[in-house]
């Protein structure tokens, strides 16, 4: 039997903050060294190309054979799918190389699915590359690769989207899900290709409320008295003035009693009506305190040399502070001990 040259391994889901916790959309990342890119010959006119981006060559597939791990056969309950991708940046080039490799266990809206994804690199939402389409699929393998051109400043300020569509026999799209990652998530460097997936999430089809709407997971930790707070991402939000020199970050407050007890902040996101930043922030909260704790989420604009300005808040807590959505959230998390619990809430202005 010839052994690899390099062995395949999983590192633990890690999440930007503080502790780990037992998370149920857990991120598993995989590095080989061996490449995969397969160079394709003659100039560079011969690549689909489209706004500084463009699809390259073929991959071989024998590459990405790894052990059996969970990503194959572990699915929770309400799974719509996942998707395997691989991302590497070449600094000389400034060049962003995504491999979209596959995708399993479609759930697509009739008996027969025929998938194919498309690939953004926001906040550009105008341009995007598309894979090919593979018929009557619901595990489709792509094995194709993509390229970004991006400078290293604006990089980590970047989100790749993956959207998967499914195309009926009359020829029309339907969305079957999306993947948001955030590339400040990728240990980018040289000759490091990171093997990541994810499972596909639906999309928010509802307009954005008035000031915008802000996505977060809660989760609490009994035995640890600990309260964790993911916050994903932002839509919809009204910038005063739209430029790379504005920069949006997200305030975390730990309140009791209407009271401050300690406030947290996200990295500030450049120029974007819809930031994306997958940030998890923990406080320590006695399962006592949960009666009359709140957490404050408010979502601000600085510009250099001006004022900070509010562009909107939402808090979640018990029936004392809030009801509605913000009700509801606080109350899955307590009742579903140690789970994220995912949700969209809109922001307001009081």
């Amino acid at each position: 039997l010839r052994r690899s040259r390099s062995v395949p391994f999983i590192v633990p889901p890690t999440l930007h903050g503080r502790d780990w916790i037992n998370l149920t959309s857990e991120e598993q990342v995989q590095e080989d060294s061996d490449p995969y890119m397969i160079p394709q010959p003659g100039p560079r006119s011969s690549f689909h190309s489209l706004a500084g981006a463009y699809v390259v060559g073929t991959i071989n597939p024998e590459l990405y054979k790894f052990p059996e791990d969970k990503s194959e056969t572990d699915f929770p309950e309400g799974n719509i799918g996942r998707l395997w991708f691989s991302i590497e940046y070449e600094h000389e080039s400034e060049r962003l190389l995504v491999s979209l490799i596959k995708v399993r266990k479609l759930q697509p809206p009739a008996d027969s699915c025929s998938p194919f994804v498309k690939i953004y690199l926001l906040p550009d939402e105008r341009s995007y590359l598309q894979s090919k389409t593979k018929r009557k699929t619901l595990n489709p393998q792509f094995d194709e690769n993509f390229v970004f051109q991006v400078s290293s400043k604006m990089l980590l300020q970047r989100t790749l989207k993956f959207l998967v569509y499914h195309v009926d026999k009359q020829k029309k799209h339907h969305l079957l899900g999306q993947v948001m990652f955030p590339l400040k998530n990728g240990t980018l460097t040289d000759d490091n290709k990171l093997v990541i997936w994810r499972d596909l999430e639906k999309e928010n089809l509802e307009p954005p409320s008035d000031s915008g709407d802000i996505q977060f997971s809660l989760s609490y930790n009994d035995y640890l008295g600990r309260l964790t707070v993911v916050v994903l991402r932002a839509r919809g939000l009204k910038l005063q003035e739209e430029s790379h020199a504005v920069s949006v970050y997200v305030k975390v407050s730990l309140m009791n009693h209407n009271k401050f007890i300690k406030t947290k902040k996200t990295a500030a996101v450049l120029g974007s009506p819809n930031p994306v930043y997958n940030e998890t922030f923990s406080f320590k909260a006695h399962q006592t305190e949960l009666d009359t704790a709140s957490l404050s989420l408010s979502v601000l604009q600085s510009i250099k040399g001006e004022k900070t300005h509010l562009l909107g808040r939402v808090v979640v807590g018990p029936f004392m502070y809030t009801r509605g959505k913000e009700l509801e959230h606080w109350n899955e998390m307590i009742s579903k001990p140690k789970e994220l619990v995912k949700r969209w809430h809109a922001l307001c202005h009081s």
